[in-house]
């Protein structure tokens, strides 16, 4: 079972060795927090860190997470997260604003409105966004990895 120092420490280095193998120049921080670990980079042009849409810095994520979760055992579960250059909350900010877009269209068509494509997290962030709303509902369509959201009004 793995420390939250030994978690750390492993984390800085997955993300210490994919920015020195992608000769990126970039800051590395990373830290233990109540809800895990966050791994954070600063620096220009890490856009090939991030990949579209996120699929990079996703996979990153999911290795860093899998890396650390091998160590601390079936029992324990750590969260593990990865950002670049504040790349997570800016997309969070756009995923909300297409939501509200999206129950706009719906709202005003009266017809369901689907968006593109979107990995599980970030349908959750759109179907948590939008939970509160008595005027519109959403649900996920499809399967994986075309799996997309649909915003539609609710009809009294």
């Amino acid at each position: 079972m793995a420390t939250g120092e030994e978690a750390v420490d492993r984390v800085r280095d997955l993300l210490e060795e994919l920015v020195d193998s992608l000769e990126l120049d970039a800051d590395i921080s990373v830290t233990e927090t109540e809800d895990g670990i966050l791994g954070e980079l600063e620096g220009e042009d890490l856009g090939l860190f991030i990949g579209r849409r996120g699929q990079t810095i996703d996979a990153v994520q999911h290795l860093a997470t899998r890396i650390v979760q091998r160590d601390a055992g079936e029992d324990e579960r750590v969260r593990v997260t990865i950002d670049a250059a504040g790349w997570r909350e800016r997309r969070r900010e756009a995923l909300e604003e297409e939501a509200d877009e999206a129950a706009e269209t719906a709202l005003s068509e009266e017809r369901p409105v689907s968006l593109e494509p979107m990995s599980a997290a970030e349908r959750r962030i759109v179907h948590q966004h939008l939970r509160d709303r008595e005027d519109v509902e959403t649900h996920s369509e499809g399967d994986e990895p075309r799996r997309y959201l649909v915003v539609s009004p609710v009809i009294p």
